[in-house]
């Protein structure tokens, strides 16, 4: 069983649900950093010839095309982060699959293939977007990786399901990858991305992966481009949330390179098109 590296493609400014959170009339007008980080990401995932899937804020895509271009170049899978960086529970079923459909044209007509994949911001699929899964079917999606099973900041789905699944609409099957948890003394962790993967030990974190792939599921791993930037501007932000959102960006470089150097990284893409029955039968 292999792992799912992915990667955010988001700039240091779009940080949900912070009152400092510049509006997106600002975005134009902020020093960006996402072309220089990312680029040092692909560098360090192609130390170890690492193939990842890259979920690009759209919004993103259009100022920077070349890194959408970049990243397939270099054997990467393009995938959706929708386009205005929303969480799903603040839009109505209409607007969400406008965003996510937005996000899809514009990526297609930059990498030239089709996007099969989303990630909403936030993880925010949650038991109150009932929809969330038509709407996803009928922008065209193949998978999706938006589910956090378990309690989080943007809310989480606690259903149980930590292995890859189907979701049928209608006749039109979806796959879903639940964003990775093991389970530690009852309840639902994460160890393998965001402030997770800077929080934990590298240790840990290889413990955790070793026992996911031994239960049979792959693990699959997220980081932003914003997390291996140390000197990226900071918004103001309650003690705790700063917390979790700047604590050992430090350590993020060097555990990419360990994970990569130490366990095997597959696309989603790829991922599919080797176990879609074994996921279709679970």
């Amino acid at each position: 069983m292999k792992c799912i590296f992915t990667v955010d493609v988001e700039d240091w400014f779009h940080i949900l649900d912070v009152p400092s959170t510049p509006p997106m009339s600002a975005w134009d007008s902020l020093p960006s950093r996402v072309e220089k980080n990312f680029l040092k990401l692909l560098d360090i995932f192609a130390e170890k010839d690492a193939r990842v899937t890259c979920f690009f804020l759209a919004w993103v895509a259009e100022r920077f095309p070349h890194l959408v271009e970049e990243a397939a170049r270099r054997g990467h899978e393009v995938a959706s982060h929708g386009f205005a960086h929303r969480l799903a529970y603040q839009m109505t079923p209409e607007e969400f699959r406008q965003d996510a459909e937005k996000s899809k044209t514009i990526l297609e007509s930059i990498v030239g293939q089709p996007v099969l994949g989303y990630r909403s911001p936030g993880f925010s699929a949650t038991e109150h977007t009932p929809w969330f899964f038509e709407e996803l079917s009928r922008a065209r999606y193949v998978y999706d990786s938006s589910v956090f099973p378990g309690p989080r900041e943007h809310g989480g789905m606690k259903n149980g399901r930590l292995a890859p699944y189907v979701v049928m609409n209608g006749d039109r099957p979806l796959f879903e990858f639940p964003i990775t948890v093991s389970r530690v003394m009852g309840r639902p962790l994460c160890f393998f991305g965001g402030g997770y993967l800077r929080l934990f030990p590298y240790r840990l974190i290889r413990r955790m992966t070793q026992q996911v792939l031994k239960e049979g599921r792959p693990v699959v791993f997220y980081v932003h481009p914003r997390e291996i930037d140390t000197e990226h501007p900071r918004l103001a932000m309650g003690l705790a949330r700063r917390f979790k959102t700047y604590v050992n960006l430090h350590t993020t470089e060097q555990k990419l390179r360990q994970l990569t150097g130490e366990f095997e990284h597959t696309t989603f893409r790829d991922f599919i098109a080797a176990y879609a029955p074994a996921i279709r039968a679970a």
